[in-house]
């Protein structure tokens, strides 16, 4: 049995977390925290079926768990990540302070110091791609929500060299839940719904740097230039990306899709679609898997859509996940 840790449990993505860990049948919550609700119990905060004592982060027993999930803002997430990793416990972080590699690319999309550089780097949490470096890893980046939508509709033409052009154009849709808890002015009901809002466009969103790193490290023949758009969507959950490439004007949209399906064969979580299928949040809403179309607009012009469940595969589910194959369990344990 696992023991488990959670640091910041009345967040959007600790509490999913949570719900999904009630269910694993070899995990153990040992304890939750939370710096504003110390004292109070999960129902009291959060309306809803779960439950469990919440304490301050520093009185959290790490003599007692094997591992922790932060949970916790960027910056606060690595100084709790060199103090678990100190008490020898691992760490599977939600934020990004372990998803870039170095300090200075820290630095580039973040605007300050690390605030543990001696821990980086560590291993970037997309099992997909990176299985064989997270088991037995003793901490774990847990990607970005856009990233990693957006790195599994792009990996297999990038890792097969097919790319004609280096420019790729991500356009997504994100429901609302990914901004996080904590309210602020543009994700207030009156204000998203009846909306739809893109913001931080072009190359200035910090998940755009993790994109690039991920993307170079796994591209063969170009390197990649990513432009990305965002966008605030009036539900939710859910993250709808549309993705557009250049390939050889000589394959066919057949040739494409075998690419990807080639790939992620034997994949549990993910999902590529068939001819005249397109992907749609609906593929994914509420389940850990990522469902990928594939459609050729025009001779060397491939439109791919990736949709996935942004609470989910692209938060508390891929961290179970994870966690699975850290501790050497079947990688789908309490996911399906």
């Amino acid at each position: 049995m696992i023991r488990v840790g959670i640091f910041g449990a009345t967040g959007y993505a600790g509490y999913e977390l949570l719900r999904w860990l009630q269910r694993h049948p070899q995990a153990r919550v040992v304890f939750t925290t939370s710096e504003s609700s110390a004292g109070k119990t999960l129902a009291d905060v959060i309306p809803g079926p779960l439950d469990a004592p919440l304490i301050a982060p520093d009185d959290a027993p790490l003599g007692d768990v094997d591992v922790v999930f932060l949970a916790l803002p960027h910056g606060v997430a690595a100084q709790m990540a060199r103090r678990a990793r100190g008490a020898g416990v691992r760490v599977i972080d939600f934020s990004a302070d372990f998803r870039l590699a170095t300090p200075e690319a820290y630095r580039r999309w973040y605007g300050h110091e690390h605030p543990a550089p001696e821990l980086l780097p560590a291993p970037y949490g997309l099992p997909e791609l990176y299985r064989a470096l997270l088991r037995d890893a003793p901490l774990i980046a847990n990607p970005g929500c856009y990233p990693t939508g957006a790195l599994l509709g792009v990996a297999p033409l990038l890792m097969a060299g097919a790319l004609t052009d280096p420019l790729i154009i991500i356009d997504a849709k994100s429901g609302v839940s990914g901004a996080g808890r904590v309210p602020k002015q543009n994700t207030h009901f009156v204000e998203v719904n009846e909306s739809l809002a893109p913001y931080s466009i072009g190359q200035v969103h910090r998940h755009v740097g993790e994109m690039m790193q991920e993307a170079h490290r796994i591209a063969r023949g170009v390197t990649p230039e990513i432009v990305f758009t965002p966008q605030l969507l009036p539900v939710s959950r859910g993250i709808l990306s549309t993705i557009y490439l250049r390939v050889p004007e000589t394959w066919s949209e057949t040739q494409a899709r075998a690419v990807y399906t080639a790939q992620y064969a034997g994949e549990p979580f993910v999902r590529v679609l068939p001819a005249g299928q397109l992907a749609t949040l609906a593929h994914t809403t509420g389940t850990n898997v990522c469902a990928i179309s594939v459609t050729l607009a025009r001779p060397g012009l491939l439109i791919v859509i990736s949709s996935e469940d942004n609470m989910v595969k692209g938060a508390a589910g891929q961290a179970i996940q994870n966690m699975n194959v850290m501790f050497g369990l079947a990688e789908t344990l309490g996911l399906l």
